[in-house]
């Protein structure tokens, strides 16, 4: 726990919670930083799902403009490759990550939003990209934006920066669904649970190859699962897995989400399919070099 974040654990969820509800939990350098180291201390652990939640009246007004008066270029490029990595690092720990909005989400706290591999909102919160209006356009937050709700309904989020409510972020494509207020913390625990189940290994490869391929024409994608899903079921969870359904009996998943499972990189296969080399092969379940 810092001055910024609080970090929590109940049973196999870890929550962090941006905690400067008097500065609209801006992502100052600060605050970015401890949710970055936040994130990957739950990543390498057994946690089974994060949740990103926020205190006080505002869930993020996005970037501290405090850290980019009077700053030089340098200063400024470094501030927002800080800001990359926690987006990044959201997509790259092995677990589910949540967020759950409670209120309004802005500029980089929307972008902390999409960049989540779910998201549930309360029908009390609101998104925008407000920086078209500010001087300053929502560059980065665009990234993940457009890319969960297309280009024409996120240029008009950064366009005219309106706030939309969570009604319409949940149609575009920003959240998974919008709830009443009074049930947010209970539509997220049903969420949590229903991605909790099963092969915590078989999510984690699911999760780092869906992000693989999901950028790559559907010929290169294919090209990416074959290659992953070929290795992922000679592991002991999938066998398990089918094993069990075969007998009609419940299956036991013993993995662990950071456990490596799987003899083929995930890096190796994408960049052989983009340059159009030959896939490596898969290697053995059990080799000590697996990188999935």
């Amino acid at each position: 726990m810092t001055e910024n974040v609080r970090v929590t654990r109940e049973g196999a969820t870890t929550t962090i919670t941006l905690a400067r509800p008097e500065k609209r939990n801006a992502l100052s350098a600060a605050m970015m930083t401890d949710v970055t180291a936040a994130l990957a201390a739950a990543g390498a652990s057994d946690t089974l799902a994060v949740v990103i939640a926020a205190d006080g009246p505002v869930f993020s007004a996005g970037h501290n403009f405090g850290d980019l008066a009077g700053a030089d270029l340098r200063a400024a490029r470094d501030l927002f490759l800080l800001c990359t990595r926690m987006m990044e690092t959201v997509q790259g720990i092995p677990q589910p990550v949540i967020a759950k909005v409670h209120a309004l989400a802005t500029a980089a706290g929307c972008q902390l939003v999409a960049s989540c591999d779910l998201a549930i909102a309360a029908d009390t919160a609101g998104f925008a990209l407000p920086g078209g209006k500010g001087g300053l356009f929502c560059h980065t937050p665009l990234v993940p934006v457009a890319r969960s709700v297309g280009r024409k309904r996120a240029l008009e989020l950064a366009l005219t920066g309106d706030v939309i409510d969570a009604a319409t972020a949940a149609d575009w494509g920003l959240i998974n669904r919008a709830v009443p207020a009074d049930e947010l913390d209970a539509a997220v625990a049903d969420l949590v649970a229903r991605v909790t189940r099963g092969s915590a290994m078989g999510r984690s490869i699911g999760k780092r190859t869906f992000y693989a391929q999901v950028g790559l024409d559907q010929r290169q994608a294919y090209d990416v699962a074959v290659e992953v899903m070929a290795a992922a079921a000679l592991t002991d969870d999938a066998q398990e897995g089918i094993a069990a359904f075969l007998a009609k009996r419940p299956a036991t998943f013993t993995s662990l989400p950071v456990q490596p499972q799987v003899g083929v990189d995930l890096e190796a296969v994408v960049s052989a399919v983009r340059s159009g080399r030959d896939r490596p092969s898969p290697g053995q379940v059990d080799s000590d070099d697996a990188q999935l």
